[in-house]
This record gives structure tokens, sequence and C-alpha cells, in this order.
């Protein structure tokens, strides 16, 4: 069983790029990598509650779940300091504010940039 699950639309480049990048495996152990778009039961259960995984991703780790802005903030805390990219994501999102206002233009990059390879929203 993973450590840490997280929940991200394998369609979209930045986000696919995101999570391969943070290298949390030197930081938590054991990571499972879910793609939004198949019938894995957490993906199910997520829907199943109302949360739409178009509006962000989601982490779970020792029985919490983190969801969007709160997401990338904890993913940034958890992730490794190693290379320009983790640095530079780490100064930026482990800060709450800076997530939380980055997150919408993230959010936003992210769905032009699916509209732009013609590709559905998740399910």
């Amino acid at each position: 069983m993973s450590d840490l699950k997280i929940v991200y639309d394998g369609e979209c480049p930045f986000c696919s790029q995101y999570v391969t990048m943070t290298r949390l495996r030197e930081s938590v152990g054991s990571v499972e990598l879910i793609d939004a778009r198949t019938d894995h039961p957490l993906v199910t259960d997520i829907k199943d509650r109302g949360i739409d995984l178009n509006e962000g991703m989601l982490a779970q780790y020792k029985g919490k779940e983190y969801f969007g802005a709160d997401c990338i903030h904890f993913l940034s805390l958890l992730s490794s300091r190693s290379g320009v990219m983790n640095r530079v994501a780490s100064v930026l999102f482990s800060k709450r504010s800076v997530a939380r206002l980055a997150y919408p233009v993230l959010r936003a990059g992210r769905n032009l940039t699916l509209k732009l390879l013609r590709r559905s929203p998740i399910q």
C-alpha cells in the first residue's frame, strides 16, 4: 500500500510533469500516481463524493486529503528540494497564500491547454 496517493489528470501535460518532477519518493517513500481518467476505485470514490477533479488534483496521505491549492501546497512541503524546478515550486507553493492565489491561474492554463490539444475534461 502506498504512503501517498495522488489523483491527477493524466492527459494534462502540466499535471503529469508536476507529479513526476516533485520527487516525492525521496521524502515520503511509496507514491501511487493515479490518473483521474481511469476507473481506479479511489477515482470512483472521489467522484461519488461530488469532488470535481477538473477543479484540481487530490492527494491522500496518512488519512487526510488535500485538494486543489491545498494539494500543491502540501506536496511542495513534502517534495525533495533537489533540482531547479523543485526548488522553484517549493519556494512558491510552500506558502499557502501563494498557492491559493496561483492555483486558479494554473487551472485556467490547464483548461486552455486541454482545449488546444482537443482533449475533453475529466468525465
